[in-house]
C-alpha cells in the first residue's frame, strides 16, 4: 500500500522556534499538523537559536527563494574571552583570554562588519565540502579551510553591555549570514576572542517572530481544522516584486507555462509576478506587456 500523500494545502506558517530543536524537526511537525503534501522552510536556524522560522506549505514552497533572499534581523549576545569549537555556547572552549574591551573599542570594531563583507562560515555549518556537510567533517575532528563568502550587513549595533564579559548586538543582514562567524571574528578583532551565547531571529523578510505560533501551540492543535486559519497567503512572499494583473486569457496561458498578457508596468526584463482575481498565477520576467513565467502556481 503506497504512502498517503497528504492535503494540497498552501500558504505560509510562522513558527517562533524554541531552542533545542532543529529546523527540520519543526518542518516535520508542521507538515504533520496540517497533513500537508509538501513543506519546506526559508532559512535554517541553528538548534540552539530561537525566533522566526517561516514554513512554506504546498504551492508556497515555490516562493521560498524570495524570502531566503530577503533581509533578516538577529538579536544575539556575544560572550567575550573564549573561543569554542562551534563558535557558540554549545561547543567546547578551545582558547581563552583575560582581555576585555571597553564599549568604545567594541563600537569602533563594529565598523569593519558593516556593509559588504567577506565571511568565513563556522567549522560546524551546513556548507558542503567535497560533497559532505562541514559539520559532519568537523564532528570527525577534521579542520577545514572554508572559503570566505560575501555578506551584506545592513546594520550592526550594540544594544547592551550586561557586564564586562558580554555584549548584546542586533544585526540586519542579507542571505547566507552566520551570526556565529560575526561573534568569532569580532572577538578576534578585539583581541579577546568570542562566541555566541544566545541568538534570536526577530524577523525574516515579511515574517515576524512575534506573530508566530509556538511549537507547543502547534502540537496542541495537531489535526485541528481551524489551524488552516493561521496560514498566510503565498503572495506575501512576493511583496518585494512588482505585481501585474493578468488578463483572463493571459492567466490561462501562464498556467500552462506560456507567456501571458499582463496589465500594469515593470522595467523590461524585470522579475515580477502576475495575479488573476487576487491570486498569484506565476512569477517570471516582464517583456513588453507579457510575463514570461519561471514558476507557475496551481489554480
Amino acid at each position: 500500500m503506497g504512502r498517503r500523500k497528504g492535503r494540497a494545502v498552501s500558504g505560509w506558517l510562522i513558527v517562533d522556534k524554541p531552542a533545542g530543536v532543529t529546523s527540520t524537526t519543526v518542518v516535520s511537525k508542521v507538515r504533520r499538523a496540517f497533513d500537508a503534501a509538501k513543506a519546506g522552510h526559508a532559512g535554517t536556524l541553528d538548534p540552539a537559536a530561537t525566533g522566526v522560522l517561516a514554513i512554506a506549505l504546498g504551492e508556497a514552497t515555490k516562493t521560498v527563494p524570495y524570502v531566503t533572499d530577503a533581509l533578516k534581523c538577529y538579536r544575539f549576545r556575544v560572550t567575550l574571552g573564549a573561543a569554542t569549537t562551534t563558535d557558540d555556547a554549545e561547543g567546547t572552549v578551545i582558547e581563552t583570554s583575560d582581555l576585555r574591551p571597553d564599549d568604545a573599542q567594541i563600537e569602533a570594531a563594529l565598523d569593519a562588519f558593516r556593509g559588504q563583507i567577506e565571511q568565513v562560515p563556522p567549522q560546524f555549518s551546513a556548507v558542503k565540502v567535497e560533497g559532505e556537510r562541514a559539520y559532519d567533517l568537523a564532528r570527525e575532528g577534521e579542520q577545514m579551510d572554508l572559503a570566505a563568502r560575501p555578506l551584506w550587513v545592513e546594520t550592526l549595533a550594540m544594544t547592551g553591555r550586561p557586564d564586562a564579559d558580554h555584549v548584546d548586538l542586533e544585526m540586519v543582514c542579507g542571505k547566507g549570514g552566520y551570526v556565529r562567524s560575526i561573534a568569532r571574528d569580532l572577538g578576534r578583532a578585539l583581541g579577546c576572542l568570542g562566541h555566541v551565547q544566545w541568538l534570536r531571529r526577530e524577523w525574516s523578510g515579511p515574517f515576524e517572530a512575534a506573530a508566530g505560533l509556538s511549537l507547543t501551540e502547534l502540537e496542541d492543535r495537531f489535526g485541528d481544522p481551524t489551524l488552516d486559519q493561521a496560514l498566510l497567503p503565498l503572495e506575501i512572499a512576493l511583496e518585494d516584486l512588482p505585481e501585474l494583473k493578468a488578463t483572463a486569457e493571459g492567466a490561462a496561458r501562464l498556467r500552462h507555462g506560456n507567456p501571458g498578457q499582463v496589465l500594469g508596468h515593470a522595467d523590461y526584463g524585470a522579475e515580477a509576478w502576475a495575479s488573476f482575481e487576487g491570486r498569484a498565477v506565476a512569477v517570471g520576467r516582464y517583456r513588453g506587456g507579457e510575463l514570461h513565467p519561471a514558476r507557475v502556481f496551481a489554480a
